[in-house]
């Protein structure tokens, strides 16, 4: 039997560091895939020998990969555990290990921002910031300082913990809980996507009426007889709450019924269409630039 190739604690820290460059060339069709990838070259080069392995390892880095800079360690410690059973003969396809990167980069993204620009950062960059205006030169080296340790601390520590969590989860290929993990990982990832749908994907048809109605009276609030100024502002507020339309006139739009009957349908299945043209191997560049183009075509001729 083969002698079992190791990741060493020095091989670790070259990767730790190079991860201080995820985002060295991110790029809007696979985000942070090419600093991912330069961050794992030095352990990649350690585990496989040959020019076709170290060739596959890193053509399946370069899949899409975007997360928190910061939180991308503990998945990167993972991923090292994964590459060096799969080096040493372990049934770890790139389905699998892709499927771990993806369902781990969604939730921790979520959990970088508060913690690091929303707390850490503007805690620290005031107490600098406090002896700055003192007049006190410790204020920005104070800063540097603190900053870049507790982020590369955190980096490292996250990374050597991901990296046994994930010896442990290889350690039991067999009893399948490697396999449940990508299956959680993968549903996981399904509930991320719905909810990114809804947060960030907007199609509005509003501009396109479908009927315009007049009420009768008493359904609108009759500004020409409202009292002249504050008692009027006070009686039309009272009446809008009451419930009566700011117009005598109804307009009923297109995405006004669109929300009656699915709301976010639209958004949905634009998504759909943007992952069918991702799946038949059209550049995401040319997707964006096409959306752009529909976007501004159907603004034009008061579509949406």
């Amino acid at each position: 039997m083969a002698d079992q190739v190791k990741l060493t604690k020095t091989d670790r820290r070259r990767v730790w560091w190079r991860s201080t460059f995820l985002q060295g060339s991110w790029n809007y069709e696979r985000m942070q895939n090419g600093g991912w990838a330069y961050s794992l070259i030095p352990a990649l080069k350690k585990l496989y020998t040959t020019k076709e392995d170290r060739a596959a390892a890193l053509k399946r880095h370069l899949e899409f990969f975007n997360t928190h800079p910061y939180v991308a360690s503990p998945v990167i410690g993972v991923t090292l555990a994964l590459e060096e059973e799969r080096a040493n003969g372990a049934p770890i396809d790139d389905v699998t290990i892709q499927g771990v990167k993806v369902g781990m980069m969604g939730p921790l993204a979520g959990v970088g921002d508060p913690v690091f620009w929303y707390t850490v950062k503007p805690i620290v960059g005031a107490l600098a910031a406090s002896l700055a205006m003192a007049g006190n030169i410790m204020g920005p080296i104070l800063y540097f300082v603190v900053w870049n340790a507790i982020r590369m601390g955190f980096m490292w520590y996250t990374q050597e913990f991901g990296y046994k969590a994930g010896s442990k989860i290889t350690e039991d290929l067999s009893g399948g809980i490697l396999q449940d993990i990508t299956k959680g990982a993968s549903i996981l990832g399904m509930f991320i996507l719905a909810a990114l749908i809804e947060r960030w994907v907007n199609v509005d048809f509003s501009p396109v009426k479908v009927s315009t109605i007049k009420q009768s009276k008493g359904a609108f609030i009759d500004w020409a007889n409202l009292p002249s100024g504050g008692e009027g502002i006070k009686k039309a507020l009272v009446e809008q709450k009451a419930g009566l339309s700011l117009d005598k006139y109804k307009v009923t739009t297109l995405q006004d019924n669109l929300n009656t009957l699915i709301p976010g349908l639209a958004a949905l299945l634009l998504t759909f269409l943007c992952m069918w043209l991702l799946k038949k191997k059209v550049s995401p560049i040319i997707i964006i630039l096409g959306l752009f183009v529909f976007g501004v075509v159907m603004h034009v001729i008061g579509v949406m």
